[in-house]
């Protein structure tokens, strides 16, 4: 199907140019023809007021403007395609006659860039806006601000434009939340608006036939103020439904005039691409371009595939320029990772296209395999490296950005082994590094965080990690509110922008969580490296500021009184994800917009002997034996089309896989068995989930070794504290000596011997270092278990209990006003990790997981930043004197409790999510023999028999919940609150008591009469009728 859509007669040339010609001309190519005006300007500093502007026949006469500082700079090229001065002359026409502009086409830079060489060129000053989900309308007309205790309003975009006379740019207008933009309705209708300070927005043509009757004290004692005859908007959108979005409100759409801005045409582009690559034969860059304008063609987008980024064209082309030998379909996978993107279907219509306009690669494709070296370039501007990457059997030089650190080729980091694929992926990112952001797309735990650390190591960056959730704001990932001490309202830059500013590499880790409504304030920054912050201030790319510096005569000082900053030349984005899932309609995140942004590489999981290479060598004294089994069955699962067993292989990822050896080389005679059934957590697994595993761990040859039972039930399991040291079963650890004895807990414990194993399994990963995750059904005695664990270590605990409404904020800070000011007070997790205390984390599945997954930046790489600024990280030599830091103390420990997944708890799969960076520890109900044992601690007068029939009764009914027959599962709680009533009121019948279980079923008739056969069946008469057999006595 998708080959024959696809198809065209003729040779292979012919039909190329008939292609092309039908889908990009789009019936413009023939008027272009006959009118091809061109721009006569003096642009540039030359330009002054009185001078014209003419494009074609229209004409434009340029005024000086007040703020020469915000008239865009450096948009305008020598030669400018056809096309662009087809539209700068059309926005021409339409200033002429007053009119507002809606520029609207595919997504990508051009129509910003055309909106900004027209400014340019008639020497406009700009006031910018991205629109975003958050957008509200105090972000378009004014916000409160309070100084010296006084709230006064500041004016905003719109209102600038408007008094100014500016240009007023909005970007992304299918991003904000409907009824937000009618604010703007009046303005751009009549210009006029009515302010939240009492002012009133006055045409004006009005404003001077009024001023002909009034001075001008007047109108201003009646807060009227004139909107210049200058001011304009140009509006910038996508086209909704084609895109995702909100539809144009009809009011909004009619007082725009509309021009649609499709990508450059073809003879346009392929001029722009053969300038940037002299070194690339012309047929290799037209194929290139056929290739990628085909996938933008209308039948294309039937089949479902997304747009292909053609602005990310000429950054493949730069690629080429310097390595005119290299594959050109890896490179088209960097910019269109249509193997991770599409499905079956999709990824057959783009190879047969590759086919087609013969891109795709001889069997051995040609791509870097490591890096040679790579030297700082002294004496150049601009903070540089040459890098040397080895392709084939030549070796190519060429020059990228660098940061401020000294550069470590080979990266004393002992955390990073480099196998052969990650050395190629190293160099590829080096490649995408010299032109553009990248994003790295890997499964959880593949490495793609300890990459980008490397890849930064390399070239002497500071990293600046930015951990993204859900709910996040466009303000989170700019600027933020905060009040001065004094009580005046401020904004605080966000990590992303002083990163910017002082050239650092932002690592954007979980991009494919955030809205892209949300993204869209990034957009600008990542395609122009220009951003425009909330409070007005402006950061702008190096060579413009230098540009504004030098034409308007200004120093740096009196730049940044103007509020308008240099992003360093070094600043680069990578930007870290999970692969989308095709066909999902929520997690389907890599869109058209989205392509746009980044050069995409693909972080595949290691072979079988990469991982082998990486576990020996970090753990040099895991059983081999071991290893082997363990690969075995980690690939079996991974390399399997079963969904199931897939699913499973998400719990092994490379990270869980070390964590095992670890342990393993710690305590070798441990069982492999149980180790993969803990990462799994395979008690909590369905049924055909369960039996999958034990059939693949058969495969592989781990299975439970009678032995080892044996061994395990004559083990002692007590407990006891000698000299100082904790022992518990065969572990042993030193007990702690706190400075705030009262928060070490102290519980009721009664012990038994399956919490014991579980104690013993706990200090086990504890002494490795580990973070723990208790996962089980409810009353099963988790927090016990770990209340007992820490009392015994004589470990002080700060307790977060999560629910529905946590957010990120709550998690981390709880604000509070004190005389007039807001201050924050230290969460639990912060005055854990200030103090060393343990952090316990109860009802983690009840929070969102778009909120818990900020705790993985915590787990993993050992920084955060707070909602106040503040950053904690975990090595002290990364303080540099900085200040808000504070220092993770050694001590600091996480322990998280959860429910079981799945029906009838009711919360989030908190495992599935961030299950892989804990050690998990399912804790069960006591089996039979410990469960009475516990009993009869806390019934020591309640008869031996009822212990024991209740025992067997809950223990069936337990078991009858495994299999699905019923809901809801019986746990130790509830047993135990039984022996405890009747050891208070002993002659309470034993039928009477077990009510207070069980009547929360006495209105499913199905779920009682269950109940009611199996406790009689025990014994237990409840419900009893005189048919009642099995209660008789013999």
């Amino acid at each position: 199907m998708q080959s024959r859509l696809l198809c065209f007669s003729g040779g292979p040339a012919a039909r190329r140019v008939r292609l092309i010609l039908r889908q990009v001309a789009r019936g413009r190519l023939a008027a272009e023809r006959q009118l091809q005006p061109e721009v006569r300007a003096l642009h540039g500093p030359g330009a002054a007021a009185g001078d014209t502007v003419t494009i074609g026949d229209v004409s434009f006469k340029l005024k000086t403007p007040k703020s020469p500082e915000l008239v865009p700079l450096n948009y305008m090229s020598d030669n400018l395609a056809q096309s662009v001065v087809q539209h700068l002359r059309w926005i021409m026409q339409k200033d002429l006659l007053g009119q507002d502009v809606f520029l609207i086409g595919p997504p990508g830079p051009l129509r910003r860039s055309i909106a900004m060489q027209y400014l340019e060129l008639t020497k406009r000053e700009v006031e910018y806006i991205a629109l975003s989900r958050d957008t509200t309308e105090t972000d378009l007309k004014q916000r409160r601000e309070i100084r010296a205790g006084t709230a006064f309003y500041i004016d905003q975009c719109a209102v600038r434009a408007a008094t100014e006379g500016r240009i007023l740019v909005l970007e992304g207008l299918e991003k904000a939340e409907r009824n937000v933009l009618p604010v703007l309705n009046n303005l751009l209708e009549n210009r006029e608006m009515q302010l939240e300070d009492g002012r009133f927005l006055m045409s004006a043509e009005r404003y001077d036939k009024l001023l002909q009757e009034h001075t001008k004290t007047e109108l201003d004692g009646w807060k009227i103020v004139r909107v210049s005859e200058d001011f304009r908007v140009i509006a910038l959108g996508l086209p909704v439904p084609r895109y995702s979005g909100n539809p144009l409100d009809p009011p909004l759409r009619s007082r725009f005039q509309a021009r649609d801005v499709y990508h450059l045409p073809f003879k346009d582009h392929l001029k722009l691409l053969y300038s940037v690559g002299s070194n690339v034969s012309a047929q290799r860059i037209s194929q290139l371009l056929s290739f990628a304008t085909t996938l933008c063609s209308q039948e294309s987008s039937t089949l479902g595939l997304p747009d292909f980024p053609l602005d990310s064209l000429s950054a493949a082309v730069q690629i080429l320029d310097s390595f005119p030998m290299m594959s050109i379909q890896d490179i088209i996978k960097w910019l269109y990772p249509y193997h991770v993107l599409l499905g079956k279907e999709g990824r057959t219509a783009v190879e047969d296209a590759l086919k087609r306009f013969e891109l795709q690669d001889s069997e051995s494709p040609l791509l870097p395999s490591r890096i040679k070296k790579v030297e700082r370039i002294h004496g150049s501007k601009t903070l540089q490296a040459d890098v040397t990457v080895q392709i084939a059997e030549k070796e190519v030089k060429f020059q990228v950005p660098a940061g401020t650190r000294s550069l470590k080729l080979c990266s004393g980091s002992d955390t990073f082994i480099k196998t052969s694929s990650h050395k190629q992926l190293l160099a590829e990112m080096m490649q995408s590094h010299m032109v553009k952001d990248m994003c790295l797309i890997g499964g959880k735990g593949c490495g793609k965080t300890v990459i980008a650390k490397e890849f930064a190591n390399m070239l002497g960056y500071n990293i600046e990690p930015v951990m993204l959730y859900q709910d996040m704001t466009a303000r989170d990932l700019v600027q933020q509110r905060y009040t001065l001490p004094n009580g005046d309202t401020a904004w605080r830059p966000s990590p992303l922008v002083t990163a910017a500013l002082d050239g650092k590499l932002v690592i954007l880790d979980g991009i494919h969580r955030v809205n892209s409504g949300t993204l869209a304030v990034l957009q600008r920054l990542i395609h122009d490296r220009e951003l425009t912050l909330y409070d007005g201030t402006r950061l702008l790319r190096e060579d413009r500021y230098q540009s504004l510096k030098d034409e308007l005569q200004l120093s740096d000082k009196e730049l940044q009184q103007r509020s308008i900053f240099p992003i360093h030349s070094s600043f680069r984005i990578v930007a870290l994800a999970e692969p989308p899932v095709i066909g999902s309609s929520t997690k389907q995140w890599l869109g058209p917009e989205f392509l746009t942004l980044f050069l995409f590489h693909n972080v595949k999981s290691f072979t079988r002997n990469e991982e082998i290479q990486v576990i020996k060598e970090m753990i040099p004294n895991v059983p081999t034996v071991a290893v082997e089994q363990l690969l075995s069955l980690t690939h079996k699962l991974r390399e399997t089309n079963d969904p199931t067993a897939q699913s499973l292989a998400s719990s092994l990822s490379s990270r869980q896989l070390l964590r095992i050896c670890r342990r393993l080389s710690q305590y070798p005679d441990e069982s492999l068995y149980h180790a993969v059934n803990k990462a799994c957590l395979s008690r909590f697994l369905p049924n055909l989930a369960r039996s999958a595993l034990h059939k693949n761990l058969l495969d592989s040859g781990i299975e439970i070794n009678p032995e080892d039972i044996r061994k395990q039930e004559e083990k002692d399991y007590s407990c006891e504290i000698h000299n100082g040291f904790l022992r518990i079963g065969s572990a042993t650890m030193p007990i702690y000596n706190p400075n705030e004895k009262m928060k070490v807990p102290d519980v009721l414990f009664y012990e038994n011997t399956q919490h014991m194993m579980v104690m013993e399994d706990m200090l086990k990963d504890f002494l490795l270092g580990e973070h723990l995750l208790l996962v089980g059904n409810q009353g099963v005695g988790k927090n016990k278990i770990v209340d007992r664990f820490l009392h015994l270590l004589n470990r002080p605990r700060e307790y977060l209990q999560l629910h529905r409404d946590t957010t990120v904020q709550s998690l981390t800070l709880q604000p509070s006003v004190t005389d007039g000011r807001i201050t924050y007070e230290d969460s639990p997790l912060v005055k854990s990790v200030k103090l060393g205390h343990i952090l316990v984390i109860d009802e983690a599945d009840k929070a969102p997981t778009n909120v818990t997954c900020i705790l993985k930046t915590l787990v993993e790489s050992g920084e955060m930043v707070l909602s106040d600024g503040r950053r904690l990280v975990a090595n002290p030599a990364n303080v540099d004197g900085r200040e808000n830091v504070i220092v993770i103390h050694p001590d600091f420990r996480m322990v998280v409790l959860a429910n079981r997944p799945g029906f009838p708890f009711l919360g989030n799969d908190f495992f599935g999510t961030l299950g892989d960076i804990f050690s998990c520890h399912a804790v069960d109900n006591p089996k039979p023999q410990s469960e009475l044992a516990m009993l009869r601690q806390y019934g020591p007068d309640v008869p031996e028999p009822i212990l024991q029939k209740l025992v067997a009764a809950f223990g069936e009914l337990r078991s009858l919940a495994d299999q699905g027959i019923i809901n809801y599962p019986y746990s130790t709680r509830e047993v135990v609150n039984i022996v405890k009533h009747l050891q208070k009121f002993p002659n309470e019948g034993l039928a009477n008591v077990v009510r207070n279980v069980f009547d929360f079923d006495s209105y499913n008739n199905e779920m009682r009469d269950t109940l009611i056969s199996t406790l009689h069946k025990h014994g237990i008469p409840i419900g009893a009728k005189p048919t009642s057999i099995q209660l008789a006595k013999e």
